[in-house]
């Protein structure tokens, strides 16, 4: 969840650790803080976002050559001066960041305590910190033994960087769980949770595994596994360019993310699709194309955005392709005792790569036999190196907190996915399997012809944003787009918001009704629409306001709802991709109405890397 970064070389460090926590803020915003050595370890720290980092920070002594940064998402411990990362050992030795969450913290306390030390925060990471010293002291011990030693007790997930005032040049790093990835330059390195810190000064880059260390020096780079054997470090060439995560002129990421949508959804196809010839092509299906066909059943795990995605996919999957699936949140499934058997498949689906649930989850199938697809965003991140096989969705960074480009982008991919499954069961008709080629490949073209009335869908947002509640309705592959609206909505707005099967209105969310409730349908023509037009009257004839999305010529819906936005004609399985858009630009504009920061929503982070 937090953003961690490092810099050890011949730059000052501060504006690189500086500009490296504005680019991971979206990581978590509560507080942040630097460490900086340069012959005396200093340490500042605030409450509230890097800005106001920054902003103390003017006219300090902030030279130094080596220096570790942190934006925080709070996990032990409110949002504080005092709860801010780094944090400065008992013997002034040592600072640490670190991101995630140290389960053992409190046992691992009391002996700290019954040993004399005093603590100054309220967090595990000020626990581990001093337990690492602790060791260093009285072992005599090198930093790096000390933590090895201290990372075989431990019980949770973490990304630690530390520094020590008697090795001005070194930062030792370790990880579990929560990512890290470091950038190799010439005579420095760069550390950081994710390569948009780097990406400025380096394309090379290390991405570091769990259970290893990192010792790094300006002009070397050893890893570690926690036994103290030497790693080969892999070098990857990062491929993502510096001015996708930049605003590029607009006025927030989420909004340039919205209007990204065109060409992110065309490079998801680009290249695996060929109407024309009628081909899908996708190595790492075709790899497992046997065992995908014959598979007993498809479990999808995702948490959020990706579990509404991985709703639309087992529609799609069951469909097409005629196998069972079952949709879990990650969440829930890693602590259940899950029935697996070998022939099942588990499709993964996360946006970071990095999700912590989706983690564990996806090893604990692995170890009964489940092959593992991976649908990620974040090239080299761990789901796409713990999984047998995948595809990566090609979206770009997503800066902006709320996903957007990258939820339609995972619907792309697992469309594609379904369609060539299906086809090589021969369990499609060839027409049917070319006209859904053709419907995909316009996607791009209509979508672009929805964002370019995006206006339309401003004054609905002005119209509403002052409602207190919300609630989204729709039926079959559209319910998970209703689902997606609600959570968009509270997420940016925080309007409390509802997502509901259309059918299921009547079972207890209708007793909400009033007139002043906006209850939005995904009225789309299918084979659903008559249906969802009775809901539409239901909820008229309770003086409720309807707001439809609707298919362009539908006539009929108008009369009924209170304002519509029209979006072009589609393939019922295609349509979620287009009837998305709506909603993420009202739940855009509503925030924006409201004055909130649309960027980075309240108690909210990115990449959730902690339980």
């Amino acid at each position: 969840m937090c953003g961690i970064v490092g810099y050890t070389g011949p730059r000052e460090a501060y504006p690189v650790i500086l500009k490296g926590l504005k680019r991971l803020e979206y990581r978590g915003y509560d507080s942040s803080g630097v460490a900086l050595l340069n012959n005396d370890l200093q340490v500042y720290k605030k409450k509230g976002k890097v800005a106001e980092l920054e902003e103390s920070l003017i006219g300090k002594n902030v030279s130094a050559h080596i220096g570790i940064g942190h934006t925080r998402w709070a996990t032990h411990g409110e949002p504080s001066d005092r709860n801010a990362h780094p944090h400065l050992s008992a013997s002034g030795r040592l600072a640490m960041i670190h991101n995630g969450i140290i389960e053992n913290y409190a046992l691992l306390k009391k002996d700290l305590v019954n040993k004399g030390y005093q603590f100054h925060s309220d967090t595990d990471t000020e626990v581990l910190l001093n337990f690492i010293d602790d060791i260093q002291q009285n072992n005599n011990s090198t930093l790096e033994e000390a933590v090895r030693i201290a990372l075989k007790r431990v019980v949770g997930a973490y990304c630690i960087l530390l520094i020590d005032r008697q090795d001005p040049e070194t930062i030792i790093a370790a990880r579990k769980g929560s990512p890290l990835v470091i950038g190799i330059g010439k005579g420095e390195h760069f550390l950081a949770s994710d390569a948009s810190p780097i990406i400025e000064y380096t394309k090379e880059v290390v991405y570091v595994n769990d259970y290893e260390l990192a010792i790094v020096r300006p002009d070397e780079l050893i890893l570690k596994n926690i036994g103290n054997e030497k790693v080969t470090p892999y070098i990857t060439k990062l491929d993502m360019e510096l001015a996708a995560i930049e605003k590029g002129g607009y006025d927030h990421f989420m909004v340039k993310e919205i209007f990204e949508q065109p060409k992110t959804i065309y490079d998801c196809l680009r290249g695996r699709l060929d109407s024309t010839a009628g081909t899908i092509t996708m190595s790492g299906v075709q790899n497992y194309i046997e065992e995908l066909k014959n598979a007993n059943r498809i479990l999808i795990i995702a948490c959020g955005t990706s579990w509404h995605a991985g709703l639309v996919a087992e529609y799609i999957i069951e469909e097409l392709c005629r196998i069972p699936v079952e949709v879990e949140y990650a969440s829930e499934f890693r602590y259940r005792n899950p029935i697996i058997n070998k022939g099942d498949v588990i499709i993964a689906i996360s946006q970071s790569g990095e999700t912590a649930d989706t983690l564990v989850a996806i090893d604990n199938a692995k170890e009964k036999g489940a092959i593992i697809f991976g649908v990620v965003n974040a090239v080299g991140s761990s789901i796409a190196r713990a999984s047998h096989a995948g595809a990566y969705t090609h979206a770009g960074p997503e800066i902006g907190v709320a996903s957007t480009k990258a939820f339609t982008g995972q619907l792309a991919v697992l469309t594609m996915m379904a369609l060539k499954i299906a086809y090589e069961k021969k369990t499609i008709s060839d027409e049917r399997y070319k006209n859904l080629l053709i419907e995909l490949d316009a996607v791009p073209e209509k979508v672009d012809a929805i964002l370019k009335n995006a206006e339309e869908v401003k004054i609905i947002a002005e119209k509403y944003k002052d409602c207190s509640d919300a609630l989204f309705l729709g039926r079959g592959y559209n319910f998970p787009v209703a689902l997606e609206g609600a959570l968009k909505l509270k997420e940016i707005s925080y309007i409390h918001a509802e997502g509901y099967p259309a059918a299921e209105m009547k079972h207890g969310p209708i007793a909400l009704v009033t007139d002043q409730l906006p209850v939005y349908f995904v009225a789309t023509k299918d084979s659903y629409h008559e249906k969802i037009i009775s809901n539409m009257q239901e909820i008229k004839a309770r003086k409720g306001k309807v707001i439809a999305i609707i298919t362009d010529g539908d006539t009929v819906s108008p009369t009924l709802a209170d304002d519509t936005f029209a979006i072009p004609t589609a393939d019922e399985i295609i349509a979620p991709m287009l009837s998305v858009i709506p909603f993420q630009l009202l739940s855009y504009y509503v925030g924006i109405a409201k004055g909130l920061d649309v960027d980075k929503p309240r108690n909210l982070a990115k990449s959730v890397t902690v339980e």
